[in-house]
């Protein structure tokens, strides 16, 4: 029987925001890539990519900070660390800040491919507790001022689609 992987792809936006797009595509990627080794090795790997929509959906996440990814409920990043994030601001119409991420000596917007496939393979192959969001959750300032703004922005959009 295969070991179960989920790896989960939590964001914002796939549609405006090039920090959540870009990191999409580039954990499609990885994942495409690490799944047929990790079959070979008997672990199943089930991928998905969960818009966090509302403030609700983002507690129910225990959602932190956009963008995130998860090995089996466990962060692969072990810090929060963000910047502001001008798409996301402009979603809004408030000041955002996103996950930036920590590899080497160097900050990305955009985690490197190298950063995603030893992060899914250390969460796989060496589980741990730690990482995990704590029981005492509340919803980040900086995520409820999102939700906040991107509720109270008046849509430009001739259909009132926002």
């Amino acid at each position: 029987m295969a070991k179960k992987i989920v790896v989960e792809y939590l964001y914002l936006d796939l549609q405006a925001c090039d920090r959540c797009i870009q990191t999409g595509n580039a954990l499609d990627e990885v994942v495409a890539t690490l799944a047929p080794a990790l079959k070979i090795a008997g672990f199943e790997v089930s991928y998905n990519k969960i818009e966090m929509k509302t403030a609700e959906i983002a507690a129910r996440y225990k959602f932190l900070s956009s963008p995130t990814i998860r090995v089996n409920g466990r962060d692969i990043c072990k810090t929060v660390k963000e910047n502001r994030c001008r798409c996301c601001g402009d979603i809004s119409g408030t000041d955002v800040s996103c996950r930036v991420f920590g590899h080497g000596a160097k900050t990305y917007e955009v985690p490197p491919k190298e950063m995603l496939a030893e992060g899914i393979l250390k969460a796989v192959f060496s589980p741990s507790k730690s990482g995990r969001p704590c029981r005492g959750y509340a919803l980040p300032k900086n995520l409820r001022d999102f939700y906040d703004g991107k509720k109270h922005k008046k849509c430009r959009c001739s259909d009132n689609c926002c």
